[in-house]
C-alpha cells in the first residue's frame, strides 16, 4: 500500500504556495485537503490585437509561460484563428461558464478598452500589457512579461474598482446596456458644420454647446480624450465625472466638474439630422431624436495593478508631467 504520495502543484487557486511546488502528502493527508484545493486550477483569458506581430510575438510568450507553470488559458477567437491554436486553446466567449482569474489584454489601450467590454459582465479582473504607443491603461511593459505573471501566480498585486458610465438612449427598444469606462462623446458627422449638444444636469438645463461635440469623461478617462480637448486630470477614486466641449464656439464655456451621483440628459441638434455617438471608442450613428441619459453605473470594473503601480510614476513616465 502507498503510504505517501507526491503531489505537483503548479498554482491550486486560494494556495499560496509557490509555483512548481512538489509537496508530499500521506493518504491521510491528501484525503483530508479540500476538494477546491486539489482541482481548482488558475485559469486566465488573453485578449490582444491579431492584426499586430509584436503582440501575437508577446502573446506567444505569455502562453509559453501559462503552460509552463501549469495555468489554464482562455484565448479570444481572434487570436485563436490568426495563431491558429484552435485545437491546443479554448476560446473565450460571453458564454462561458468556467471561473476565470484573470483576464490579460495585451496591445494597446484600445485593445485595452475593447478586452474590457468582453469581460465586464462576468466581473473578471484584468491588466493590460503595453504593446502600443501610449498605454496609459495598459500599465505593464512588455519587457517585465514573466515578472508580471510570477506576479499574478503568488498572488502579488492589487485590485481597484473603477467607475463605469452607463449609457440609456431613449427610445431604446433594443433594450441596451451600454457601459464605458473612459468616457462618451457626441461628434458631428459633418466636418463643415457644428452640432449643437443641449446638457440637463439632474434635470436642470446646463448649456446648449455650439461644438465639434461633448465629452462625458470618468476619472480613468480624463487622462485620455478629455486631456485632449482641455479637460482636467483627475485621480482614478475621485468621485466626479467631468463634461467637456469638444472645440467650442465660445471663449466663455470650459469643463465642468460635476459629483458622479448626478445625472445627465443629452440631446443634439444637427444639420444632418444625426450624429456619432462613440463609448469608449467604438462609434455608431443615431438619429438627432435619439436623447441620451447618461449616470454612474451600479457596476465597476476591476482592474489588477502589480507591486510597482502608481498612477502618479504613470503621469511622469507617460505623460510627462512636470518634465520641464
Amino acid at each position: 500500500m502507498i503510504s505517501h504520495l507526491l503531489v505537483i502543484l503548479p498554482f491550486w487557486c486560494g494556495l499560496p504556495c509557490q509555483y512548481n511546488t512538489l509537496t508530499c502528502f500521506s493518504h491521510k493527508e491528501l484525503l483530508s485537503l479540500p476538494n477546491q484545493t486539489i482541482f481548482s486550477v488558475m485559469t486566465i483569458a488573453v485578449f490582444g490585437n491579431s492584426n499586430k506581430k509584436n503582440t501575437l510575438g508577446e502573446v506567444a510568450h505569455i502562453l509559453d509561460f501559462m503552460d509552463a507553470h501549469g495555468v489554464r488559458v482562455l484565448l479570444s477567437q481572434e487570436l485563436r484563428n490568426e495563431m491558429n491554436l484552435r485545437d491546443r486553446y479554448a476560446p473565450y466567449t460571453h458564454d462561458t461558464d468556467e471561473v476565470i482569474d484573470f483576464a490579460l489584454s495585451v496591445g494597446g489601450d484600445g485593445t485595452f478598452l475593447y478586452s474590457v467590454s468582453q469581460v465586464i459582465d462576468k466581473n473578471i479582473p484584468i491588466l493590460g500589457i503595453n504593446c502600443g504607443h501610449l498605454g496609459f491603461l495598459t500599465e505593464v511593459q512588455t519587457a517585465d512579461n514573466n515578472s508580471v505573471c510570477e506576479q499574478l501566480i503568488r498572488n502579488a498585486y492589487t485590485i481597484e474598482q473603477r467607475a463605469l458610465l452607463h449609457v440609456v438612449p431613449s427610445p431604446n427598444q433594443e433594450g441596451e446596456n451600454i457601459l464605458a469606462l473612459n468616457e462618451v462623446a457626441l461628434m458631428k458627422q459633418e466636418l463643415s458644420s457644428m452640432i449643437t449638444v443641449e446638457v440637463w444636469v439632474n434635470s436642470q438645463p446646463l448649456h446648449a454647446y455650439k461644438a465639434d461635440g461633448l465629452l462625458v469623461s470618468t476619472p480613468t478617462g480624463s487622462t485620455a480624450y478629455n486631456l485632449s480637448v482641455g479637460g482636467p486630470l483627475m485621480a482614478p477614486q475621485t468621485r466626479a465625472l467631468i463634461i467637456s466641449p469638444i472645440a467650442t464656439h465660445s471663449l466663455n464655456v470650459r469643463p465642468l466638474v460635476i459629483p458622479d451621483d448626478w445625472q445627465i440628459d443629452l440631446r443634439v441638434k444637427s444639420r444632418s439630422r444625426n450624429f456619432l455617438l462613440s463609448v469608449d471608442g467604438r462609434s455608431r450613428t443615431l438619429k438627432e431624436e435619439v436623447s441620451l441619459h447618461i449616470e454612474k453605473a451600479a457596476q465597476t470594473v476591476k482592474l489588477v495593478h502589480t507591486e510597482e503601480h502608481s498612477f502618479f510614476n504613470s503621469l511622469r513616465q507617460k505623460l510627462f508631467w512636470g518634465i520641464e
